[in-house]
């Protein structure tokens, strides 16, 4: 009941901003809603792709590979799991 916007409510919004802000102010207001809308689409998706290259398992990015040990006897550690 709610949750959805016909047709009508849209119209009965748009006359009740037209008598409040002016014909105007009305074409000002609409841009500055939109460049919000645009800023924070633009933060979320950046947020999205940090949060994704976080979370991506590490069997994607190849392991360093080690080096065997030399003839010398040196030994290398390698590295814990």
């Amino acid at each position: 009941m709610f949750g959805r916007i016909g047709p009508m409510e849209l119209i009965l919004i748009l006359v009740i901003a037209l008598v409040i802000f002016g014909p105007k102010k009305l074409p000002e207001i609409g841009k500055a809603v939109g460049d919000a809308i645009k800023a924070f689409r633009k933060s979320s998706e950046k947020i999205g792709d940090e949060v994704e290259k976080i979370t991506k398992p590490e069997e994607e990015t190849p392991a360093p590979k080690i080096s065997q040990a030399s003839s010398t006897g040196d030994k290398k550690e390698h590295p814990k799991a």
